[in-house]
Parts: C-alpha cells; sequence; structure tokens
C-alpha cells in the first residue's frame, strides 16, 4: 500500500485527512514541521518512502513551506526524485499559494477546511487515484 504522512496541528483537520486518504494510503500523521521533516528522513532511510505529504502552512514549530524546503534539500542530497507534495492553507492568499509551487515544488494545494471533494481532487490531479 502507499504511504502518506500527514502534517497538520488541528486535530480535527488530521481526523478528517485521515478519513478520506486511508482507503488509498497508510497514513502517518505529526504536527509540525519540524516532526514532518524527522518522519520523512526515517521512512526514506528505511526504505519505505512516502508516496505522498500533505502538509498545513501555518503551524506551531516549524511552518510547513519551511518544513517542505529541508525535505526538498534533503531528496537533493541523496539524489531522490522528489515527493508529491499538497500544501493546506487556511488563507488563499495568491503568495503563500505561489511560495508552494514555485518554492518548494508542491504539486497541489488545498484551501480549508478540508472535504472529501477537495482531498480527492487533489489526488486524482496529482495521479494517485482516476475517476
Amino acid at each position: 500500500m502507499m504511504r502518506a504522512l500527514v502534517v497538520e496541528d488541528d486535530f480535527v483537520s488530521r481526523e478528517v485527512l485521515r478519513k478520506h486518504l486511508a482507503p488509498f494510503f497508510d497514513v502517518n500523521i505529526v504536527v509540525n514541521g519540524e516532526e514532518a521533516v524527522s518522519a520523512f528522513r526515517m521512512a526514506s532511510e528505511e526504505r519505505r518512502p512516502y508516496n505522498l505529504v500533505v502538509m498545513d502552512i501555518m503551524m506551531p514549530v516549524l511552518d510547513g513551506l519551511s518544513a517542505l524546503k529541508r525535505i526538498r534539500e534533503f531528496e537533493a542530497e541523496r539524489d531522490l526524485d522528489p515527493v508529491t507534495v499538497i500544501m493546506a492553507t487556511a488563507l488563499s492568499d495568491p503568495k503563500t499559494v505561489m511560495q508552494s509551487f514555485n518554492g518548494c515544488a508542491a504539486a497541489g494545494y488545498i484551501v480549508k477546511p478540508y472535504d472529501g471533494e477537495k482531498i480527492r481532487d487533489q489526488l486524482v490531479r496529482a495521479g494517485f487515484i482516476f475517476e
């Protein structure tokens, strides 16, 4: 089964993501960007890499854009193929969205609140599921 890493500090949002990703992925959850970078590195080193990362942008400890930048640096250092990343934000701020795509090569983004249709649309766009 494919693996997904959910990086979300809000409990309800984590559960919504888990519910909608679980039919397609073995889902692991962390609550901030620092934990995301650690989990990503560990999974890679254990040769059980994630196929998908869904990451909130606004989080404590380390924000999503900074965490994604560290993940991309880790991939580049080890010559790994980039993982598919979908960023999530409560703000549909065009500047933040563009930073996600241009600076960090995110595959897509979801404006919160999460719902099944938004999540499914991103999974289809990223090529994980077919309609």
